[in-house]
């Protein structure tokens, strides 16, 4: 995989980031992230907030951005709830759809004109929730093994939490894999295809967006992948250490968004 040299990518006119990690740490705004986020509003420059979490819907990740002290309007944010509802509004539209998750994704499913159902449903949808219940991971078990598409939002397999991991879609998934012998498709990243849903979204082409987070197997090879320039800030989970490690490389490394606001203009 081989990322295209800054020397021959168009100008940056567009930008995709992850938000943990890259804007916020827990509940607190990383430095210089304000300043970011203001600027782009300020230039009108495009830009989506990503997030692989399927938990919240736009309204609530905005307010909670707000508390952080950063200021993103709901339309700038993309989860893998949307980016799964996107996915099945083209592949099967009007479906049908058993879903574990809340409100990011049954509201996304909803919009997309999907009706969530338990009998015979086109879909099995996969996302986070805080607490996974049994019976309803048995039902997605029995209606996979009968012949329902196996859908998740995302692979993360454990998520934060003060105590420690939480197990989260990815781990979950494994649980009903296992079981039926069926392997979900999962949308979130590091699939491209939420880059793609992502870049359609902002009416904006992969030449010239910047993709920019703190992970290297989400965020820097899904933009990669996806032939954007892509940016590792190492505010997050990764150092420069453990970047060598991969068999890819990202765009550039910089110490946190702070460094990217001088670009802007």
């Amino acid at each position: 995989m081989q990322a295209v040299p800054a020397a021959n990518r168009d100008p940056i006119q567009a930008w995709l980031m992850d938000m943990d990690g890259v804007l916020v740490h827990e509940e607190n705004a990383i430095p210089g992230a304000d300043a970011f986020i203001a600027r782009l509003r300020d230039l009108g420059r495009p830009f989506l907030v990503l997030t692989n979490n399927s938990i919240y819907t736009r309204r609530d990740l905005a307010a909670r951005l707000l508390a952080s002290g950063l200021s993103v309007p709901e339309e700038a944010i993309w989860t893998s709830a949307l980016a799964t509802a996107r996915f099945l509004e083209d592949q099967r539209p009007g479906g049908t759809a058993f879903a574990i998750g809340e409100a990011g994704l049954t509201t996304a499913l909803y919009e997309a004109g999907y009706t969530l159902s338990e009998r015979d449903p086109d879909y099995v949808v996969l996302g986070e929730t805080r607490t996974y219940s049994f019976e309803r991971i048995t039902r997605a078990i029995r209606l996979v093994a009968a012949g329902a598409r196996f859908i998740a939002t995302n692979p993360d397999v454990t998520g934060p939490s003060p105590d420690g991991p939480l197990p989260a879609t990815g781990a979950v998934a494994a649980l009903i894999s296992r079981a039926t012998g069926v392997a979900p498709y999962f949308v979130g990243k590091p699939n491209p295809l939420m880059m793609r849903t992502a870049l359609n979204a902002l009416d904006a082409h992969s030449e010239s967006t910047a993709m920019v987070g703190d992970r290297m197997d989400t965020d820097v090879v899904a933009g990669l992948e996806a032939g954007m320039e892509a940016i590792l800030v190492l505010t997050g989970v990764t150092t420069r250490e453990d970047a060598e490690r991969h068999p890819y490389r990202a765009s550039r490394i910089v110490d946190s968004v702070a460094e990217l606001v001088e670009e802007l203009g």
